[in-house]
């Protein structure tokens, strides 16, 4: 695996996102693979946290699972995220693998004091350390603990949506958990940072349709790029690659490098 460069010095900023969905399927994964990987590719230091116990992330990084790799011990109060970094075969890109046991977290957290802020304090030492530009968070298919712990750590939400008749639905649900979490306290200064549409048909209307519905409600928030519906990118996680490595002239690849340099110049994020 290849050594992953830190970038150094107190002032370099780190900007923490989360990729979120309540529903499985719709690129979620893939794109939290595919935009750390776009990211790297431009020098910009990366960790990506899989926060899922299904552990989609680390293989689709073709990182072997490995027991009390994952932030399961760190929230409960023992080690730190630091010390469960783990390298990538991609330069500028670092992991935070998972393993099943972050499934039990689901029910434990909810037993402990501030059971909504344990990541944001886990991850606090990585943000400090001046390792990384850009965090991102790959969470479980479910608004559960895991998720809205990744949505209490994280500066701003992007959420991607597939491009089928139900998403305006999930969209407001999703809006008005992030409402909550502001209204609430856990994490005020918690933003929108866009929607990701996914799964393009262009030989459909309806992709079409539900793309020009979601920049009617939220013609801000919506990303230019939309990733397809393509085979590659359905293939890449199989053998352990990302879409870069897998087939980099794809429309797959070219969706996502798109996607990264629409997210360098909305959140200012610079290489070191």
């Amino acid at each position: 695996m290849a050594a992953t460069a830190v970038c150094s010095g107190p002032n370099m900023a780190c900007t923490v996102f989360t990729i979120a969905n309540q529903k499985g399927g719709v690129g979620k994964t893939t794109t939290a693979v595919n935009l750390a990987a776009a990211l790297a590719e431009k020098k910009i230091h990366t960790l990506l946290v899989d926060l899922d116990p299904q552990a989609n992330a680390t293989s689709a990084l073709g990182v072997e699972k490995q027991d009390g790799k994952s932030l399961y011990r760190p929230l409960h109060g023992e080690g730190t995220a630091l010390e469960m970094i783990t390298p990538t075969p991609y330069e500028h890109l670092a992991l935070i693998p998972s393993e099943v046991d972050l499934a039990a977290a689901e029910i434990e957290l909810a037993q402990t004091e501030n059971y909504l802020l344990k990541l944001r304090t886990v991850l606090q030492p990585v943000r400090d350390s001046g390792g990384y530009r850009a965090v991102i968070i790959d969470c479980p298919p479910a608004l559960g603990l895991l998720s809205m712990n990744s949505l209490a750590a994280a500066d701003f939400l992007l959420i991607a949506l597939q491009c089928e008749y139900m998403a305006l639905e999930g969209l407001a649900q999703i809006f008005r958990v992030v409402d909550r979490l502001k209204n609430a306290g856990i994490n005020g200064s918690l933003e929108i940072g866009g929607t990701v549409m996914t799964m393009f048909d262009v030989r459909t209307n309806l992709s079409r349709q539900v793309v020009d519905e979601v920049k009617a409600h939220a013609p801000a928030k919506i990303f230019e790029t939309v990733i397809p519906r393509t085979v590659r990118l359905s293939e890449a996680p199989s053998f352990g690659k990302t879409i870069f490595a897998y087939d980099p002239l794809s429309p797959g690849a070219t969706a996502y490098k798109n996607l990264g340099k629409e997210i360098i110049a909305r959140f200012g994020l610079k290489a070191e």
